[in-house]
């Protein structure tokens, strides 16, 4: 009792001063019916880990295996970006970004787990991050309930800070962490329709009261893929090449999401809530990409996908699906103006008719962008997109990159490289014009310091225990529970 009138508390008292600092309802959009908003953060999809393609003109911008009926549909009927971005290459720190529409960088939040130690004997060593959501960040849960919306998230929160319900969510399951997969099997698996259910019952009630919601359904998918439904197991072992069973399992996991996904779209239709209502799908960092690098002979290989995965600022850990439906987004439309996960925060807040944004929101609203057609800009406080990873879990080590129009810069601070790929003509990184337009690399080199600095972003260091004659640790992160 004495928890949940602390949560109430803080939650009037959130509000108070959202209003205080000017965050209002627009006079003009004030009488105007709001919309409701359904967010659904898939879990390590890759961008081309769906059945349908993210960019009309790249084959491998989709999956020659899994099969995902019903986002397919979703994506006819809405827009598709081609170029959206998770604000990092792994869970945690992409979730808080999207939460408060501040980058990772900002927050001293980079890595969903501890960087490894000096013992590890890498050159260098990852910064210690705070790995708790505070309590004087504003929320998307927040900002929309001064709004006068229901609130709710379910499923994976893994931000700690008291969970959920002590960040402006009236209807949640709690603070859960990747180990709450693994408890639900068939016909549950990782409470794909557990949560289903729970986010139609949330819906139900949202309507009877007559009030605009947000619902946050963070999938446990694509994680436990192991649990997933035992018919659509044994459907892929005929569909994966090899009959593999970490593809097998990874496909079914997927096949099951995209099920969940359908029973919360028709819910909708069921309600007739679908035509005053935006749905966003979307993952919190890529899984991965195809076949590149070079044959035995040094040639470069045909692209086959995106460079890189989870853990890595190349293309395939961070861009990812990026699907809009709702009221006035022509449907089967594209765009491919880059975006980010933080620029969900000031759009939903244009939906709700807010005025004004909490202070030091990176994101930009890109509600234009659905209604033109997917034309025009995305007006943030920079230019530029920056993401910032100074930890080992990729081949690279700690790295941090920067996007500005179709150039993108990526530095590695082990061996100080840079690489410089033009994503307009070469979406698969193989292409590296550092050395043809050194000024150009220089220049986005010098805007990315310029930015790491302003917002004092947290660097590897020297590793003091560093030998040069012994073989460091590897790379990649071991298996975690929380």
């Amino acid at each position: 009792m004495h928890v949940r009138f602390r949560s109430s508390l803080r939650a009037a008292c959130v509000g108070i001063t959202l209003l205080i600092v000017g965050i209002g309802l627009s006079p003009a959009e004030a009488g105007e019916e709001r919309p409701n908003i359904v967010l659904m953060l898939s879990d390590d999809q890759s961008w081309s880990g769906l059945s349908v393609a993210m960019h009309p003109d790249l084959d491998y911008s989709k999956s020659d295996v899994v099969q995902t009926p019903q986002i397919a549909k979703l994506a006819s009927e809405g827009m598709r970006f081609s170029a959206a971005y998770a604000p990092a290459p792994v869970c945690s720190p992409t979730r808080i970004a999207l939460q408060t529409g501040r980058s990772p960088a900002v927050l001293h939040w980079t890595k969903a787990g501890p960087s490894v130690g000096p013992a590890a004997n890498h050159k260098l060593i990852g910064p210690r991050n705070i790995r708790a959501i505070a309590s004087d960040e504003t929320t998307i849960g927040e900002l929309l309930k001064s709004a006068g919306y229901r609130t709710a998230h379910f499923g994976k929160w893994h931000l700690r800070g008291g969970g959920p319900g002590a960040h402006g969510y009236d209807v949640h399951d709690g603070d859960l962490g990747n180990e709450h997969a693994a408890k639900f099997e068939d016909p549950n698996p990782v409470d794909i329709f557990g949560m289903t259910e729970r986010a139609i019952a949330f819906m139900k009630a949202s309507k009877s009261e007559g009030k605009p919601f947000f619902v946050q359904m963070s999938w446990h998918a694509l994680h436990a893929p192991e649990n997933a439904m035992k018919a659509t197991l044994a459907k892929y072992q005929g569909l994966v090449r090899g009959g593999r069973s970490r593809q097998v399992a990874r496909a079914a996991i997927a096949d099951d999401l995209d099920t969940g996904v359908g029973r919360l779209l028709a819910a909708l239709d069921a309600l007739d809530l679908t035509k005053t209502t935006y749905v966003i799908y979307t993952s919190d960092n890529g899984g991965g990409g195809g076949g590149r690098g070079r044959s035995a002979r040094g040639r470069p290989r045909r692209a086959r996908g995106l460079t890189g995965g989870k853990g890595s600022l190349s293309e395939g850990g961070i861009r990812v699906p990026f699907i809009v439906r709702g009221p006035s987004v022509a449907p089967n439309s594209w765009c491919h103006v880059p975006v980010t996960g933080l620029d969900l925060l000031p759009t939903f807040a244009a939906w709700a008719g807010l005025r004004r944004l909490p202070k030091g929101v990176e994101g930009g609203d890109i509600a234009t962008l659905l209604l033109n057609e997917g034309k025009g800009a995305v007006v943030r406080p920079r230019e530029e997109l920056v993401f910032h990873f100074p930890h080992y879990q990729d081949e690279r080590g700690p790295q941090s990159s920067i996007l500005l129009g179709s150039l993108k810069l990526l530095k590695c601070y082990e061996d100080g490289c840079l690489r410089l790929y033009d994503l307009s003509k070469d979406p698969s990184e193989q292409n590296d014009l550092a050395e043809e337009m050194p000024e150009k690399a220089a220049e986005l080199e010098a805007r990315l310091a310029t930015y790491l600095r302003s917002v004092e972003a947290q660097m590897p260091s020297p590793n003091p225990l560093y030998d040069p004659d012994r073989a460091p640790a590897s790379r990649k992160d071991p298996p975690r529970r929380r």
